[in-house]
């Protein structure tokens, strides 16, 4: 009896395990600002739903304590986010059930990282085999936010999909490394995870309301036996074998040269514990001198926002055609391919295409790009290194009349020379369809001082002047020819130009 006595039965007397005082203090602490079930039992792990595609912040907390891991003071830290399955048959056959939704979905990922709502992050790397997961250096004294979002739904990875199915959990997980001696960011530091479960949108509001209606319909003591709903979630260390074998078969294939530690598998399965999201603001203090976080690290971050005089790689000033140098060339270098993305707002992947000259960036398909850089960057991308730019709304061709005087010198020459003569008209394309970019473009293809243009006339029948305005321009017939004249102004000041 003594002996059956003195067997581990609870998880707590374990010999194995570290008692309550040896527990180790968690370094970091990851909390995810959405509201957990409370259809969840006491002693169950929370669950928290999410919407497809909406953006959920992740604070990064510094949970250490004075003295903890003080290599890292000042330094950088790199954590990986991922969304990976809660289930153990899909965890066997995650690659297979990843490649599937690729060729369903293609050119999406499942998780990204809303750049623009983030605060902090330094360094965002999407890897085009890992539509899973996003990672990203930050300061742990310093104020960060990651804002994700997930673009699977739990539904899409059910057996049968006839309509009601229960959809597949997941789990978002965060590794934390720091810089080894050789500059590399994989010695881990810390694991955390919680589980989700993905609707389409709105969906998850829905089923957060159903689960909250189901609990008040019950009795105070059903009540006792579930947990309450938390505005926030926080994720917890947990063991999980197949993603933790994932995250160290990611972090070996990154570099064929990199060795980790020989127990890192079994750091990060090593169980601890979160403390609650704090009710003061204490733990999210930014203790460097900057008034706010924002963006200002210029060693590090890539993220910068270029000038506004170059919005776009079809931007156009005063109605002039994109130069040749916006073009680039399959003899760019790695240099000039770097000037070549910052010019045209490609800044934030200036640090993924580091390595590429403008052959290497030219040889991309436009698959290739989508899977690179998301749907919207990628296909902007491809169009910018094609050179295709926007078709105008309207298109019209004009030719200077020649002066009267040079009529006659050429009739006097000879009908040979009058026969020969070569009217050149210029292409003028007009967005704004107004009357005044067309007297603008008119000064600028044909070299005539803009202030000097009094009023643009077009000749209608029997001879009379019709004022251009813009419901004309607007009626203009795509492609239009004109030859125009000029005529002094009746004050002497300036002149018209006459349309015919």
């Amino acid at each position: 009896m003594s002996d059956v006595l003195a067997l581990p039965i609870f998880k707590q007397e374990d010999s194995s395990l570290p008692q309550e005082n040896e527990t180790k203090h968690p370094p970091f602490q990851y909390v995810m600002c959405a509201a957990t079930s409370p259809a969840v039992k006491l002693y169950d792990e929370t669950l928290t739903y999410l919407n497809q595609g909406q953006s959920y912040e992740i604070r990064m907390l510094d949970n250490r304590k004075a003295g903890d891991i003080p290599e890292i003071n000042g330094k950088l830290v790199k954590s990986i986010i991922r969304v990976v399955f809660h289930d153990r048959r899909l965890q066997y056959t995650e690659h297979q059930q990843l490649e599937g939704w690729k060729w369903n979905r293609p050119g999406d990922r499942l998780l990204d990282l809303d750049i623009p709502m983030s605060v902090g992050v330094i360094d965002i790397k999407t890897n085009p085999s890992q539509l899973n997961a996003v990672e990203f250096l930050w300061d742990p004294t310093k104020c960060t936010s990651a804002f994700i979002q997930v673009h699977c739904i739990s539904t899409e990875f059910t057996p049968r999909k006839h309509g009601g199915e229960k959809g597949v959990p997941f789990r978002i997980q965060v590794d934390t490394f720091k810089q080894t001696e050789n500059g590399e960011y994989t010695d881990h530091l810390h694991s955390a995870s919680c589980q989700i479960k993905v609707f389409k949108p709105k969906g998850a509001d829905r089923k957060q309301k159903t689960d909250r209606e189901k609990m008040e319909k019950r009795t105070a003591h059903e009540k006792e036996k579930y947990q309450p709903s938390y505005d926030t979630t926080v994720l917890t260390e947990m063991r999980l074998e197949p993603i933790i074998e994932d995250a160290v078969e990611h972090e070996q294939k990154k570099s064929s040269k990199r060795t980790l530690p020989a127990d890192y598998g079994d750091s990060l399965a090593k169980r601890g514990s979160c403390s609650p999201w704090p009710d003061t603001p204490t733990t999210f203090v930014n203790n460097s001198p900057t008034p706010a976080p924002t963006f200002t690290s210029a060693q590090h971050n890539t993220y910068s926002v270029p000038d506004s005089n170059s919005s776009s790689p079809n931007h156009q000033g005063d109605g002039t055609s994109q130069g040749s140098g916006d073009q680039l060339h399959p003899s760019a270098t790695i240099q000039e391919t770097q000037q070549w993305l910052l010019k045209n707002r490609f800044s934030a992947y200036t640090r993924l295409f580091s390595n590429f000259s403008g052959a290497d960036l030219l040889k991309l398909t436009r698959e290739d790009l989508v899977q690179i850089c998301g749907p919207a960057d990628g296909i902007r991308l491809y169009n910018a290194l094609k050179s295709r730019s926007v078709r105008p709304r309207l298109t019209i061709y004009v030719c200077q009349e020649p002066l009267r005087s040079i009529q006659l010198e050429r009739q006097d020459a000879g009908s040979a020379d009058s026969n020969g003569a070569i009217y050149v008209y210029h292409a003028i394309y007009l967005e704004e369809m107004a009357a005044s970019e067309v007297t603008r473009k008119l000064a600028l293809a044909f070299n005539i001082p803009l202030h000097q243009i009094n009023q643009v006339y077009r000749q209608g029948p029997t001879g009379i002047h019709i004022l251009v305005s813009d419901q004309m321009v607007q009626n203009f017939q795509d492609e239009s020819c004109f030859l125009f004249t000029t005529i002094k102004a009746e004050n002497g000041e300036g002149f018209h130009i006459i349309l015919k």
